[in-house]
């Protein structure tokens, strides 16, 4: 009974050691997951004296979000002009310091810069910002799926047959030495 509680552990920790982890020269083999990116709108910050502005290319629209700089409050009422990247005209506010100007044209990845005109009751102001579009990302697969599953029930199958095997070896052994000692 000695004998078989000894091999079955000396082959629990064998498969341990081959199941993975660092090695020797330095290779692993444990799959790490890829870094989990989050994409950022493409968009463009600006501030004056007067004004702070963050444009954001929202599908085919670029919103633009127009506040004082000082007290960080919405600019209402105002004349936002914008022109740069392919666009050219007025934007049409929906919300408090919210302005719209829809974009008919898709704008390619590149550093696009950008001039904004903001006239809000006496005080006008231009301002200039970088509308950064970066190319699309390419689309990462998860690590493991299926044959990571097949992996590990190989690995569970030979554990088996290797117990398997012991636990036969052991019984043919003791049943000789049974019939010996008679």
């Amino acid at each position: 009974m000695k004998q078989t509680i000894t091999l079955f552990l000396a082959a629990l920790f064998a498969m341990s050691a081959w199941a993975g982890g660092d090695s020797s020269d330095g290779h692993t083999h444990a799959e790490t997951a890829p870094a989990v990116t989050t994409a950022i709108a493409p968009r463009a910050v600006a501030a004056t004296d007067d004004f702070e502005i963050v444009a954001v290319l929202e599908g085919k629209k670029l919103v633009v979000y127009v506040d004082r700089f000082g007290t960080n409050e919405p600019v209402s009422n105002a004349k936002v002009e914008l022109e740069g990247a392919g666009l050219k005209g007025l934007a049409v506010e929906i919300a408090p310091g919210t302005y719209v100007m829809d974009v008919a044209v898709a704008i390619a990845p590149a550093s696009h810069p950008l001039t904004i005109s903001i006239e809000a009751g006496d005080i006008t102001d231009l301002l200039t910002a970088t509308l950064e579009i970066s190319p699309p990302t390419p689309s990462i697969e998860p690590v493991g799926g299926w044959s990571q599953w097949i992996k590990w029930i190989a690995w569970i199958g030979g554990g088996v047959l290797l117990l398997a095997g012991g636990a036969l070896f052991m019984a043919r052994r003791n049943r000789k030495r049974n019939f010996s000692a008679r």
